[in-house]
């Protein structure tokens, strides 16, 4: 039976990529840290998120955490690239890796403000989705999401992930703020329906 770190190593080498016809997700790099930061300074981008990441300290320190997570096998951290303009537009990232139990979640997502309600999110979501139940045959994909944003919980419902309740208090925010945290998940055996309905209008 191989163990967590040849497992990730399989299906994560550094040169790993995942694309559809509008987005590329590649391994988040120290370097992005530039291209990232005028993403960020948006205060309104991080309303819902549980770090504010528009100063460049706190950028950096995350970056560092996610790529530290990489190492420990946790973590596959991505840039969103915009095929189009060939620019970074974002991150996301696969985390709470667990071969054993064949589950993981998506989440540390956000885009600069320029990209939201463009599609791009969706995009990212489809290869992601697909990679997870194709290609690693998960049994379960989670995501969570501040029980708040009603956005996000729309989008999730519009590609078809199940909502399964609240954990109220679960996570600390910035500003004081305790959140309540909404969490969807798609099961291996309910994404071939969904992913022919992910996108009427195009083919894969």
């Amino acid at each position: 039976m191989s163990s967590p770190l040849q497992e990730y190593q399989r299906y994560f080498p550094d040169s790993f990529e995942l694309e559809t016809q509008r987005v590329l997700l590649r391994l988040l790099r120290p370097e992005d840290f530039e291209a990232l930061l005028p993403l960020a300074q948006s205060k309104e981008t991080w309303q819902y998120f549980v770090q504010e990441l528009d100063q460049p300290a706190a950028l950096r320190t995350w970056i560092e955490d996610l790529l530290r997570e990489r190492e420990q096998v946790k973590r596959m951290p991505f840039v969103i690239i915009d095929k189009d303009t060939k620019a970074i537009c974002g991150c996301t990232s696969f985390l709470n890796i667990s071969f054993f139990d064949k589950r993981l979640e998506i989440g540390s997502s956000w885009l600069g403000p320029d990209y939201i309600g463009m599609g791009v999110n969706k995009q990212a979501k489809f290869a992601l989705l697909s990679y997870a139940f194709g290609v690693m045959k998960m049994e379960r994909v989670e995501i969570k999401t501040d029980n708040l944003n009603e956005r996000a919980k729309a989008a999730l419902l519009k590609v078809g992930m199940i909502p399964e309740g609240v954990l109220r208090s679960h996570m600390q925010m910035h500003h004081d703020r305790r959140r309540d945290t909404i969490y969807f998940s798609l099961l291996r055996g309910e994404w071939p329906e969904r992913a022919a309905s992910f996108f009427p209008e195009m083919m894969y």
